[in-house]
């Protein structure tokens, strides 16, 4: 049995990736963590269920019109926002203390979706703080709305980071 190379074979094994090259690009493993553990990894699910909850809160309140579910999307809000900055300070330091992950445009395209979120989560927060049951509908609802599509884009690509990339975690690629 004989082996051929294909002229694509021969074009696909003479790229070589310029990023990869960088000193550090191998070094991808998670400096802020417990016990290896990465922080970041384990606080984000708190933001993301909390954005959730705020757009479930508003529908609830837009349906059933009951000031209990008002209430309860501004603390969705709230603490989604203040969990979420606890989330982004972590995944900011590692992005900024670990090469491997700082090298890879990816990271940065997750930090910027990410503090897009951030700010989103604030205003939505920050709108209902004064008169929770008014900011419901039409503005509450449709920021909560944003929050869950911008969410789900900042996990997508961050899920990628994890899981493509092995960012993060603890043997690194």
């Amino acid at each position: 049995m004989t082996t051929q190379t294909t002229e694509d074979e021969t074009a696909t094994e003479d790229l070589i990736d310029p990023i990869a090259e960088l000193p550090g690009f191998n070094e991808t493993e998670s400096r802020i963590a417990v016990l290896g553990h990465p922080i970041h990894a384990m606080s984000v699910a708190f933001p993301v269920a909390l954005t959730f909850c705020a757009l479930g809160a508003d529908a609830l309140y837009w349906w059933t019109g009951q000031t209990f579910w008002a209430r309860a999307a501004l603390w969705a809000a709230g603490t989604g926002f203040l969990f979420g900055m606890f989330a982004g300070l972590s995944g900011t330091a590692e992005l900024l203390l670990v090469s491997g992950i700082r090298v890879r445009a990816p990271a940065w395209t997750h930090f910027i979706i990410a503090v897009t979120l951030l700010a989103l989560l604030g205003a939505n927060w920050g709108y209902r703080l004064y008169g929770y049951e008014q900011a419901v509908l039409p503005y509450g609802i449709l920021l909560s709305g944003l929050c869950v599509l911008v969410v789900g884009f900042t996990g997508w690509h961050g899920g990628k980071l994890v899981f493509d990339y092995r960012l993060g975690t603890s043997k690194g690629i």
